[in-house]
């Protein structure tokens, strides 16, 4: 687990190349504090750039970049290969030669061997980059979920690559120019689906995308990596039986696979079923696993049980060390901008804040990779938002005429939690299937957004053509596919990778750990795909497969709890502890300045939310995260 960065801009001279690249690795140095390297061939203006986290062969024999052993390509790697072993006992078997121990090197032999097809052999979590001196060509790659980030963009004839926006800045040459669209979907769903981010220019290599880059251009661009929903695969319905025993059985193997380190492996517990699963399992591999949870002080959300107790059940259940992480309003205060900037992207989620924490402790502990539950609710089924595809049934049987009138109200009506989440279901009764599916994952209406939005805003954002990625995702969907189906196949496109586990890389690299996510692995993933639908969903039983499989190893107190997420009391906080902090950086005056809102209905939002009349904290703390974000990529436009 790494960090890696690249150029390549033909007719660069050789001193200012080096010196990008010197400004962009210091901003990397986070993701890898055990090494790094640079590589630089001034005469086919390319320059590749690594900091090193050493896990797996922690000896110099691992260092990037690295050179194969024909001297002919040159490769920065950031992730693991987790079938590394098989795949180089296969080399070996054609006569390639090793020096190390490192996957890194598997992945060079394996490309002389394969070339783009190698993509197909790997199970690992990776972003890489491979520079070939003979074609002069650079072949860049993401795995299939996109558990590890890759931003790019291309400027004239030149190309840059980073793990980090910060430090592809670095070599971006391009004037810093706001794109509205992405704006608008971060004000939409708190983080923006699909390749966009804030920075016109700046792009995200897809989850599972793939490119060649020849003379500083972008020759060839293509999806290596399908995810079931969109295969043309017929679905493989498999029995109760099946389905809970090949549960247990991927999820088994992908645990054991994913514990290859040369170093201490620990794992988050939060106390809900997920990471609960993981833990348990494997415990059978590292008996004296450590395990990291949070504690909030100052207490829940409404409607949001607390994990605490349950996190240490589980740890007396299956008697391993838990060290609790106190968390309070104060502390998040002074550590929100870090979030921000550390996020390269104004994820309007105070969750980030929680996993760094806990990586930071297990840092502490000697600790270099943590195990995670994530991605459980979004193969199996686990979110609110799954039954509510449930809840269609009954309100269709409610009276349209009833219906418009709850739906009338705006985005921000409803303080009580379940009435919330009712009026959510609700909400979108009378849109088509695919509008109604993206509704649920929306957290504004659209009318209630337009509000907030200066005129200039506005101009830019209608004189484009409407970016809309998760509708362009549904459409390639399969028409036979399940509600249910498609819903996973968003949540595993984009709620994972452009959300979930874009937090999880950028906060548990800022301090130098590593996180795995065991249910990610390609293999489970597939398996899950064919697991009917009523075995994810039992009446109104979310994961119920998952439940069953996991009945031997946890207490059903556990495994059947109510649903919790990985978030903090963020509605009383904006309320209380962050009010000044919420006033001062949406000022009337700085709201004015910025240009992208209007002052008054911010103020007005924000004043109604103080009040209790209105339910406005995720949009109010999103507008403080885009504020924030612009300070420190826009405004300074120096070194973050």
């Amino acid at each position: 687990m790494c960090g890696i960065a690249g150029l390549l801009c033909p007719g660069v001279g050789n001193k200012v190349l080096s010196q990008k690249l010197r400004n962009s690795l210091k901003l990397l140095k986070h993701r890898g504090p055990d090494d790094c390297g640079i590589y630089v061939n001034d005469k086919s203006s390319i320059g590749l750039v690594h900091s090193r986290l050493s896990i797996i062969d922690v000896s110099i024999l691992g260092h990037q970049p690295m050179v194969s052993f024909d001297n002919k390509l040159v490769i920065v790697f950031n992730g693991e290969i987790y079938n590394f072993l098989d795949l180089k006992n296969e080399l070996i078997a054609k006569n390639y030669k090793f020096k190390g121990n490192s996957d890194t090197e598997v992945l060079l032999n394996l490309y002389i061997d394969q070339g783009e097809n190698m993509l197909q052999k790997l199970n690992g979590i990776f972003a890489f980059a491979i520079w070939d001196k003979v074609d002069k060509t650079l072949f860049i790659a993401r795995d299939g979920l996109g558990v590890k980030p890759l931003y790019f963009s291309q400027t004239n004839d030149c190309f840059a690559f980073s793990s980090e926006i910060k430090s592809l800045l670095c070599l971006y040459t391009k004037e810093r120019c706001i794109d509205y669209q992405a704006v608008n979907m971060y004000l939409t769903y708190l983080w923006c689906p699909g390749e966009k981010t804030p920075l016109k220019g700046v792009n995200k290599l897809s989850p599972g995308g793939a490119m060649v880059i020849k003379e500083g251009k972008i020759f060839k661009h293509w999806n290596w990596y399908k995810l079931p929903i969109l295969s043309n695969n017929s679905k493989q319905f498999l029995s109760k039986k099946e389905s809970i025993n090949g549960s247990l059985s991927f999820l088994k193997k992908s645990v054991r696979r994913q514990l290859i380190a040369d170093v201490p492996v620990g794992a988050f517990l939060s106390g809900g079923l997920d990471s609960s699963a993981i833990v348990s399992l494997a415990k059978n591999y590292v008996p004296n696993i450590k395990c990291f949870t949070i504690d909030v002080i100052g207490g829940q959300e409404s409607g949001v049980t607390d994990d605490l107790p349950y996190a240490i059940k589980v740890a007396k259940h299956l008697d391993i060390q838990l060290e609790v992480v106190s968390v309070d309003a104060s502390k998040i205060h002074n550590d929100i901008e870090k979030m921000v900037v550390q996020l390269d992207e104004p994820i309007a989620d105070p969750a980030p804040l929680n996993l760094f924490y806990i990586c930071q402790k297990a840092k502490e502990n000697g600790i270099k990779v943590l195990l995670s539950g994530a991605g459980g609710d979004d193969i199996f089924s686990g979110y609110r938002r799954h039954q509510a595809l449930k809840y269609e049934k009954i309100w269709s049987w409610i009276p349209s005429s009833v219906l418009k009138k709850i739906q009338k109200g705006n985005s921000f009506n409803v303080n009580n939690s379940f009435l919330r989440r009712a009026s959510k279901i609700i909400s979108g009764f009378d849109h088509n299937n695919e509008n109604r599916m993206i509704n649920y994952f929306r957290w504004i209406k659209r009318s209630d957004l337009e509000n907030l939005y200066s005129q200039e805003f506005k101009k830019d954002l209608y004189s484009n053509t409407e970016y809309d990625p998760l509708m362009e995702f549904l459409n390639d969907i399969p028409k036979n596919a399940s509600q249910l189906d498609r819903m996973l196949g968003i949540e595993q496109r984009f709620f994972l990778g452009d959300h979930n586990l874009l937090y999880t890389d950028k906060m548990s690299m800022a301090s130098g750990v590593e996180v795995r996510v065991p249910f990610l692995d390609p293999e489970l993933v597939d398996f899950a795909s064919n697991i009917p639908d009523k075995y994810k969903q039992k009446f109104f039983e979310n994961k119920w497969v998952l439940k069953k499989a996991m009945e031997p190893y946890l207490p059903r107190e556990v495994i059947y709890r109510a649903k919790s997420g990985f978030g903090l009391p963020l509605r009383k906080w904006l309320r209380n502890d962050l009010k000044d902090y919420v006033n001062d950086l949406l000022s009337f005056d700085s709201l004015k300045s910025r240009g992208f809102f209007n002052p008054d209905a911010v103020i007005k939002l924000i004043h109604q939310n103080q009040l209790g009349r209105i339910d406005a904290s995720y949009t109010i703390f999103s507008l403080l995260c885009i504020e924030i974000w612009c300070r420190h990529y826009i405004d300074q436009k120096k070194e973050i």
